[in-house]
């Protein structure tokens, strides 16, 4: 029996829908991304409240401009937001 490799250890996929944008916080520059509910096809458990994003749900995706201590990519450190929770993030 063969073992699939890690997905961990395969580059990130790419986000197709809208144009990523910068957003500041406080903790410094983040780049936004849109994932529409037609390509949110997995559960996510938003950062934010630790609700889970069901599939089919519109919701943002977010990562910082630079990678953190730990991560070659800063995309490595990527999570999923719901709108409300991103926005009310200081």
């Amino acid at each position: 029996m063969t073992r699939r490799p890690s997905k961990h250890l395969a580059p990130p996929r790419p986000l197709l829908s809208a144009y990523p944008r910068a957003a500041f916080k406080a903790d410094g520059r983040w780049i936004v991304q849109t994932m529409p509910g037609a390509r949110a096809a997995k559960r996510y458990l938003c950062p934010g409240c630790n609700h889970p994003i069901a599939p089919g749900t519109p919701h943002l995706v977010v990562w910082p401009e630079a990678p953190t201590p730990g991560s070659e990519r800063a995309v490595d450190d990527r999570r999923h937001w719901h709108r409300l929770c991103w926005e009310r993030r200081p």
